[in-house]
């Protein structure tokens, strides 16, 4: 602990003169002494002689940065610390936290709110002299400038390096797995597994083995043990995706495991004891199930520690053109292609669009774009042949069509042709979309990776006329 005497200022360290200037202001006027500094030296300076009641400081300045006199100050025992940046990031936002930051304001900021976090910080900081996590910066997936972004990555990092379930939301597309990933990587845990399981992806009668693993001769074809998720991602994190839709005697046994950390493989005796952090993810409405008898609400209490809501797509449009240009630049990469780029009016057309599949259906277009775009700067033009999915109305309505002159004509089975049919279809689209991965075709489909094998067995020996 730094034996210097304690000031009653608050000390403002910002490269920015307006933005040092703005913020005194506002603190002044809330009746709070201010200390101004222009770098993270001239505050090292300062703090030979006195220490400040709190000190406000940006991440990016000239010489040393704020992180690492942040680092220096938790340290010397000195804070509390409240952080400001305009580069809001997952890896900022959490090495802040990190270093034990009592908030984090991400520029512009409202004048109020900086005020309100600076009287929070003076009326309650919890002292800690925990020893500091080694300092990382991963490159994360997650971008984004939005308002409603640079709150997800402040909860990201606020939340990571504790141990507590997480409940990711949002719509299909938004990048839930890529929010867990993110709460793995800037954790304690990093080091250790972070393993994955879609659970509308597997069969139910599947389920219980993949999660808790089984023993030799648990059930037929079980030849050999086989470690459940539970298992592999011991002492790193299990994200359980689209967790809405795990029944509920699964739920059961998955409630017991959150609350003892103990189970069995199936057929097995052995107790096993697990020391595995939990995050999981839905699209749809935990409450709604849990109001309609569909899901447990202890379970959905267990998991619901802390909810991370990802916005729609429509709903950051501003971070639209940010997405696409990456998008765009990533796919030439992998695929060996030409760099392309887009011209102003088609970020423009782009970033109105609605985007029903969100994230996942941006980054898509941007796929076919750098494949089929004919240019090395994409126009609106381009946008329209890249656009291959039809309105829902479209293949309904020439179904319908079939379906009428089949049966006009007498056909039989015309049931299970239009099924086969449309069978086929889907597995085609979704093993061209994931480059011929069955897996991944199968958990974008909602079938176990078993299912879609057998249906395309079963459509390669009958292969099925058009309807």
């Amino acid at each position: 602990m730094s034996n210097e005497p304690m000031s009653h200022d608050i000390w403002i360290a910002d490269d920015d003169r307006g933005v040092r200037f703005v913020l005194a202001e506002a603190l002044r006027d809330a009746g709070l002494p201010v200390r101004e500094f222009g770098d993270a030296a001239s505050v090292r300076d300062a703090l030979r002689e006195s220490r400040p009641a709190l000190l406000v400081t940006d991440v990016r300045m000239p010489g040393e940065d704020g992180l690492a006199l942040l680092n220096e100050l938790k340290a010397q025992g000195i804070g509390p610390v409240i952080v400001m940046s305009a580069f809001t990031d997952v890896a900022t936002t959490a090495a802040a936290y990190r270093a034990s930051a009592v908030d984090y304001l991400a520029k512009p900021f409202d004048l109020d709110q900086a005020v309100a976090a600076v009287q929070r910080a003076l009326a309650d900081v919890p002292a800690t002299d925990a020893p500091m996590a080694a300092p990382m910066a991963p490159t994360h997936a997650l971008l984004g400038e939005s308002a409603a972004m640079r709150e997800v990555f402040r909860l990201i990092g606020r939340v990571a390096a504790s141990d507590l379930n997480v409940l990711i939301t949002g719509e299909t597309g938004t990048g839930k797995e890529l929010v867990a990933r993110a709460l793995h990587e800037e954790s304690a845990r990093r080091d250790k597994p972070f393993v994955a399981l879609n659970t509308a992806a597997i069969p139910s009668e599947l389920l219980e083995s993949e999660l808790f693993g089984h023993e030799a001769g648990a059930f037929t074809g079980a030849t050999r043990r086989h470690a459940g998720r539970f298992e592999q991602a011991e002492g790193g994190t299990l994200f359980l995706d689209e967790i809405g839709d795990m029944p509920l005697a699964l739920q059961t046994r998955l409630l017991r495991v959150l609350a003892g950390g103990e189970f069995y493989r199936v057929g097995g005796r052995e107790l096993i004891r697990g020391n595995v952090r939990i995050v999981a993810a839905t699209h749809q409405d935990l409450d709604a199930r849990v109001a309609g008898g569909q899901f447990r609400a202890d379970l959905k209490h267990r998991l619901d520690v802390v909810r991370i809501e990802l916005p729609a797509l429509r709903q950051r449009r501003s971070d639209i053109p940010l997405l696409a240009q990456h998008f765009l630049a990533a796919a030439a990469q992998e695929l060996k292609l030409p760099p392309k780029r887009f011209s102003k009016a088609a970020l423009k057309a782009i970033a109105q669009r609605d985007f029903s599949g969100n994230v996942r259906e941006l980054e898509n277009l941007c796929r076919r774009l750098a494949v089929i775009a004919p240019g090395a700067e994409i126009l609106p033009a381009d946008l329209g042949s890249a656009t291959a999915t039809p309105a829902l109305g479209d293949w309904t309505d020439a179904l319908r069509e079939w379906a009428t002159q089949a049966l006009a004509d007498g056909e039989s089975d015309i049931h299970d042709r239009a099924r086969e049919a449309m069978d086929h279809t889907l597995l085609q689209a979704a093993l061209a979309v994931h480059s011929g991965h069955r897996q991944h075709a199968a958990m974008a489909l909602g079938v176990g990776r078993n299912t879609l094998t057998r249906k395309l067995g079963a459509s390669r020996t009958r292969r099925p006329s058009k309807p």
